[in-house]
């Protein structure tokens, strides 16, 4: 008999993880699934899905090595607990234990079986009762009639979870075989992006002058790109390093039409050289805390949320650069320092980071022992946030950044106007006091709402009481799934930043307010790449009434890979 056996077996392989992941889908003791064969991808776990794509040959085999079909209805129907085969498998299981991985080692499912998962279950009984007759050990006459019987009935369904087993096999050790690192995961995104930019004769004036040059670039189109290739290293799992080549050509509209509310949200130009854009190492500490530490990319959109989950990220979300986040608290040096968040519970996080600039003039001003540059004695931004989640669909984020800009380095209120980034005069160093709160709504499944409204209080070094406050607003709404599932429509508007309230000689204030109007459509192609055209209109660019409106349209194709 064990000869027997020893055949059956070696036509219908079993990996011990075929074992688990029966007895895994089998205690789903709540189930009410009586009659329902399970579809691949529906499991919850990894095991249950490799079982799945056991079951699934399409998505492991050509049409051309399929197995045969199954030609019986019959043959396609699950394996209740009312048949004599459940209650056979249940008796051989709890009897020999075949199923290994809970404390009784018994089989407690009363849902139904597809016949796959019950083949695999079998196959686990056949290789432990082998074991058992190899040892000497007794199995009654009675056992082995009853597996024999198993065994001609699910003929078809044991050679189909061994030759499919094989096969995942085959392909693991490919994988493993080829795989780029077993440390390192390479991530790349490419950007193709054409852009029309219109609306003006000439460049926007400034807020406190009216007039101008001739700006070239009005109603020109522009074709660019940007390519990243991030190497994402984990030492535990839990850890990741980030190395980040990059190369673009992507033009910076701010300079073309005179105004920084122009600029694209994804432009760079080293005129597509390569160069490190990123380098820091985030991991966790315990299970509440986790670190950030960075010689150069460590911005403080990596360290504090955004609250703009759509429109955050620069390759695939917002076409303008003023519409990825609040300028005042997410923009300000850095680059390279560290941060550290601690995770109360689920709805209080807070974060606290310490950043310089990580490149200065192409050297790193943390690494620049010179006055003035280093760690300590150079521009940096020192911040803190606290995120609330009072319920599953609102997040709050209450951001303060203090700052020191300077000579001729200051920039405060970024995509406003020149003053709003500098209210003071250029050789003039400056420290800032800004606060910001974020909010994120998902009102349905298919509507999120994100807000942000932003203040600055910005204090010139060496003049008595000269100070300027900065304000900003803007408001999103994203429509999701909208045409396809991925698609996501959004329609934003605010206020870019605006200088009131500015004291003592040398500090000037904005005459009007500018708002920037956006419209866009992220519309998935495939799964690695995406479509985004839209358009973005400046009004009264600069906080000037005086200038004309501009337009800029944008077709941006992101392949992610």
């Amino acid at each position: 008999m064990s000869n027997f056996l020893k055949n059956l077996i070696k036509a219908t392989p079993l990996v011990l993880g075929a074992s688990l992941l029966v007895a895994n889908s089998s205690i789903a003791a709540t189930e009410n699934a009586a009659n329902k064969q399970v579809q691949p991808g529906q499991a919850s776990t990894v095991q249950t899905n490799v079982v799945a794509q056991a079951a699934d040959a399409s998505a492991l085999e050509t049409p051309d090595d399929s197995l045969d079909q199954l030609t019986s209805v019959s043959q396609l129907r699950d394996v209740a607990p009312t048949d004599w085969a459940y209650e056979a498998l249940r008796n051989l299981v709890e009897r020999y234990g075949c199923i290994v991985g809970y404390p009784d080692l018994t089989y407690r499912g009363n849902r139904a079986l597809s016949r796959y998962e019950f083949a695999a279950g079998l196959n686990a009984c056949m290789q432990q009762i082998e074991r058992m007759i190899a040892n000497s050990e007794a199995v009654t006459k009675g056992d082995i009639e009853t597996l024999k019987r198993l065994m001609k009935e699910f003929e078809s369904e044991l050679a189909a979870v061994g030759a499919r087993v094989d096969k995942l096999e085959g392909r693991v050790a490919f994988l493993e075989d080829h795989q780029f690192s077993t440390t390192t995961k390479l991530k790349g995104e490419v950007i193709f992006a054409s852009a029309f930019v219109g609306g003006s004769d000439d460049k926007a004036f400034s807020s406190t002058t009216n007039s101008g040059t001739s700006a070239p670039t009005a109603n020109q189109s522009t074709f660019s790109d940007r390519v990243r290739l991030n190497f994402e290293t984990s030492f535990t799992g839990k850890d990741m390093l980030r190395t980040r080549l990059q190369a673009a050509n992507v033009p910076n509209m701010g300079a073309a039409t005179g105004t920084p509310a122009a600029r694209l949200a994804f432009d760079e130009n080293n005129s597509n050289s390569v160069s490190i854009d990123d380098l820091f190492y985030r991991t966790p500490f315990g299970n509440k805390m986790t670190v950030w530490v960075g010689a150069n990319g460590l911005d403080l959109d990596d360290v504090f949320q955004t609250f703009n989950p759509y429109l955050e990220a620069s390759g695939t979300g917002s076409l303008s650069r003023f519409g990825r986040y609040n300028p005042l608290v997410y923009r300000g040096p850095s680059g390279a320092g560290a941060a550290a968040r601690y995770k109360f519970n689920d709805k209080f996080n807070l974060t606290a980071t310490y950043l310089v600039p990580g490149t200065k003039d192409g050297y790193s001003q943390a690494s620049d022992p010179n006055e003035g540059a280093g760690l300590f004695n150079g521009n940096f931004s020192a911040g803190v946030q606290l995120a609330v989640a009072p319920t599953k669909k609102i997040d709050i984020g209450l951001t303060y950044l203090h700052t020191y800009e300077g000579k001729g380095t200051v920039n405060v209120g970024q995509f406003g106007s020149p003053l709003s980034g500098n209210p003071f005069i250029p050789t003039t160093a400056a420290t800032s006091d800004r606060g910001g709160l974020e909010i994120s709504w998902n009102l349905t499944k298919k509507f999120n709402m994100s807000a942000w409204g932003g203040f600055a209080s910005v204090n010139a070094k060496g003049v008595s009481n000269g100070n300027a406050d900065i304000w900003t607003w803007m408001t999103n709404f994203n429509l999701l799934d909208l045409g396809k599932q991925g698609a996501v429509l959004s329609l934003s508007g605010g206020m870019t930043p605006w200088v009131t309230n500015a004291h003592n000689p040398g500090t000037s204030e904005d005459p009007d307010n500018s708002y920037v109007l956006q419209a866009q459509y992220k519309y998935p192609l495939t799964d690695n790449i995406l479509l985004t055209p839209g358009a973005y209109v400046v009004f009264d660019p600069n906080n000037n009434s005086g200038n004309d409106t501009i337009f800029v349209g944008v077709m941006r194709t992101t392949f992610k890979f």
